[in-house]
């Protein structure tokens, strides 16, 4: 392969890994701290579950690719 095709292929393997590691991280605190919260909510308000778990669902994705852009921004050390 061509160094450039390795190098993007290199830093795609470490983003996809980093990405992988935050979104369990999440998953776990939203399960540890949420997880009888939302269980509640979803037995006695079914409506409001639903408006909480697509928030959640949008944070998620808001946070977790900023914090993936920067993560890959310091990796990179500023180089595009």
């Amino acid at each position: 392969m061509k160094e450039p095709i390795q190098k993007v292929l290199r830093y795609m393997a470490i983003e996809l890994a980093l990405y992988a590691v935050l979104a369990i991280a999440y998953f776990c605190l939203v399960l540890r701290f949420l997880g009888p919260w939302l269980a509640e909510l979803f037995h006695e308000q079914r409506t409001y579950y639903v408006v909480v778990s697509v928030l959640l669902m949008g944070g998620q994705a808001i946070a977790l690719e900023r914090l993936g852009t920067g993560l890959s921004y310091i990796i990179r050390r500023g180089k595009k």
